[in-house]
């Protein structure tokens, strides 16, 4: 019964977004693109507010440590949510760039707090 259920919402989501890629090559490469982007765009955002927030100490350690929790917990719920099947380089592309995301906006959002 629950897996039925995961299964006809996981159907509903992806399989549009597979049978749209797979029509032609042009979608296929704007997906791989915008996982790029979102993969580098994220990861640089990610350093620049770890720099941001300064080099190592007792204070700071904390703050990396937790950006890196929630860095890994992204990855965790990706993991469970995105398809293995099919289309699974771009979603790796996508997990990794949703997860330097979030490690990012955590780095943002305690600067915030920190010096603001």
């Amino acid at each position: 019964m629950i897996t039925k259920f995961f299964s006809d919402i996981h159907n509903a989501i992806f399989d549009p977004l597979k049978s749209w890629a797979e029509q032609s090559t042009g979608n296929w490469s704007i997906l791989i693109v915008v996982g790029f982007l979102l993969v580098m765009g994220s990861a640089i955002f990610a350093l620049v507010m770890h720099k941001m927030v300064g080099p190592d100490d007792e204070r700071t350690k904390i703050i990396s440590l937790k950006s890196s929790y929630y860095v890994l917990g992204v990855i965790i719920l990706c993991d469970m949510i995105f398809p293995k099947e099919y289309m699974w380089n771009i979603f790796f592309l996508f997990k990794y760039g949703l997860a330097f995301l979030a490690g990012g906006i955590y780095l943002a959002v305690q600067y915030k707090k920190d010096f603001s």
